[in-house]
């Protein structure tokens, strides 16, 4: 909270270097110090995002500009494309990133991502999306006319905790050159837990890009995402903008600015030094991990109450309940 005050009492305004080195140089900082803490290559590098939304929105934007730019048919100018031939998939329970131009399927049924149909977990189970694989659509849709332009995964989805498999869908994207962005916003900050990685973090090397929210678990005031890049260059090429009022004179330096869609910038970096300063990286990993022991007694004193059922078993702080006698009402996360 002090720290959110700063930013704002401070109002720094982050879009170039030269305009507040300060905020430049601790943003790069602090994007290194969770790449460390989330046991991410070295070579990552990153950006502070407002949300995971702008990330999506900029991996998708990217991933279209990528899928243009490289593709070639004979007589066929590659900026000729339509939009509409481009196909981004499966991204589980996501309609906050069409409208761009692009069209989501699903990994089984190859269809345009209809939002209304939503995951409908069977009772007691620990869902996920592992059997939902993008394998054979890719050169189905191609035969079709279609341009995939990229795939787009989850890790702990924020309705039910389910996650896609992160080998299977990278082993894709390898065989038909797709960039993939990971979804991590909500379950990534515990990979910060060695423990947890393996069911949740294998293979997340192999990523284009990554986001995680620190303002969702980790404790950072809103907004804050962190959006890390295996190779920046791809989306620096797509948002980069550079008007002659722009232009940084002298020695090369990084403009976070041409990393996100909006220009302006706020002093985010400020909020992760404070957040990390204050617990200590020991700190945080003993309360994400109390968060998902407490989940566990939860969830077994409401299995022992009268008149309520388990639909989805603890995945790490997540389940979800339901009243049975009371089936016209939505089941409850917890």
């Amino acid at each position: 909270m002090i720290a959110e005050m700063l930013v704002t009492t401070i109002a720094a305004q982050c879009m170039l270097w030269q305009i507040s080195p300060a905020a430049t140089e601790m943003e790069g900082v602090m994007v290194d110090w969770l790449r460390q803490a989330l046991a991410l290559p070295d070579g990552y590098t990153g950006v502070i995002q407002d949300s995971a939304s702008s990330a999506a929105l900029s991996a998708v934007l990217t991933m279209r500009e990528r899928a243009i730019d490289f593709f070639r048919e004979p007589g066929r100018p590659a900026r000729q494309r339509k939009a509409q031939d481009l196909l981004l998939g499966p991204r589980p329970q996501l309609d906050r990133s069409r409208g761009l131009g692009c069209r989501y399927w699903t990994g089984e049924s190859g269809q345009a991502a209809d939002p209304s149909r939503a995951l409908r977990a069977r009772r007691g189970s620990a869902p996920n999306y592992r059997r939902r694989k993008p394998s054979g659509r890719v050169r189905e849709d191609r035969a079709a006319g279609h341009v995939p332009a990229g795939i787009i995964a989850i890790t702990g989805g924020t309705g039910v905790g389910a996650s896609d498999d992160l080998a299977a869908v990278l082993d894709v994207a390898r065989k038909e050159d797709l960039y993939t962005h990971l979804d991590a916003a909500w379950a990534g900050a515990a990979m910060i837990c060695e423990e947890f990685r393996e069911d949740f973090w294998a293979g997340v090397e192999g990523c284009d890009s990554v986001v995680i929210n620190p303002h969702k678990w980790l404790g950072a005031q809103f907004d804050c995402s962190v959006q890390f890049l295996r190779d920046y260059t791809p989306q620096l090429n797509t948002l980069k903008i550079e008007p002659e009022n722009l232009k940084t004179t002298g020695a090369a330096v990084t403009n976070y600015s041409e990393w996100t869609i909006p220009p302006g910038r706020r002093f985010r970096a400020l909020k992760i030094w404070f957040l990390i300063r204050s617990y200590g990286l020991d700190g945080l990993k003993e309360r994400l991990r109390d968060h998902v022991l407490w989940a566990s007694e939860i969830c077994e004193l409401v299995r022992e109450m009268d008149g309520f059922e388990i639909v989805t078993e603890p995945i790490l702080s997540l389940f979800i309940f339901r009243c049975p006698w009371r089936r016209r009402r939505p089941a409850t996360a917890c």
